[in-house]
């Protein structure tokens, strides 16, 4: 089987937490990067990393590459551009796609935005956030990229990890957040995906 850009990388980062606990040198690394980055098939990948200890699904395609979700999750009719909660409270979850631009504001209320079951109208989006003596939730899963810049003024911007899992690959979608918390809060959530079968576009 062909490798993909993400089993490559899986295998690099063993190779890396291998240099880190003394395992290997730093030339033996980049030898066997070498090998990696040049490496066509799953085949070739398993030989780099024999004598270590690493689970065997390390160099096996990821489920997402396998079933084709960065492909088959971008697309669709673009969701609602903005969600508002002042002194009240807007959700937005489930089967919906995100569209390239969405603004959530939120002031003496809340907003919460759930991506886990989400499709992306773009393989780049931006979710600018504002909470203002209120809070904003956003869940992202962990098998789409996430860039989180935004400002907490007398209030937090923060992005907390609940998955434990490696980057998602360069392939899949990418979410951008930014904005501001003041007196308030936007807290960005990544968590493990909740896709049971490979998402469907509308119309197709």
């Amino acid at each position: 089987m062909r490798a993909s850009d993400a089993d490559r990388e899986r295998v690099a980062q063993v190779l890396h937490n291998a240099l880190s606990e003394g395992r290997i040198t730093v030339n033996e690394l980049e030898e066997r990067l070498s090998t990696v980055y040049a490496a066509k098939t799953l085949g070739e990948l398993k030989p780099v990393t024999a004598d270590l200890p690493v689970s065997s699904t390390a160099v096996q395609p990821a489920p997402s590459q396998a079933l084709g979700y960065p492909d088959q999750r971008i697309g669709g009719h673009p969701g609602s551009p903005v969600s508002i909660g002042v002194m009240s409270g807007a959700v937005r979850k489930g089967s919906w796609v995100l569209p390239p631009q969405h603004n959530s504001f939120a002031f003496w209320g809340g907003t919460e935005i759930d991506l886990r079951q989400a499709r992306f109208a773009d393989k780049n989006c931006t979710i600018t956030a504002v909470a203002i003596m209120g809070g904003i939730q956003i869940t992202v899963p962990d098998d789409i990229n996430v860039d989180v810049t935004g400002i907490g003024f007398m209030g937090g911007f923060v992005l907390e990890d609940k998955s434990g899992a490696p980057p998602a690959p360069p392939t899949a979608p990418t979410v951008k957040i930014n904005g501001l918390g003041f007196w308030g809060g936007v807290v960005v959530y990544r968590k493990p995906a909740q896709r049971s079968e490979p998402p469907q576009i509308e119309g197709a």
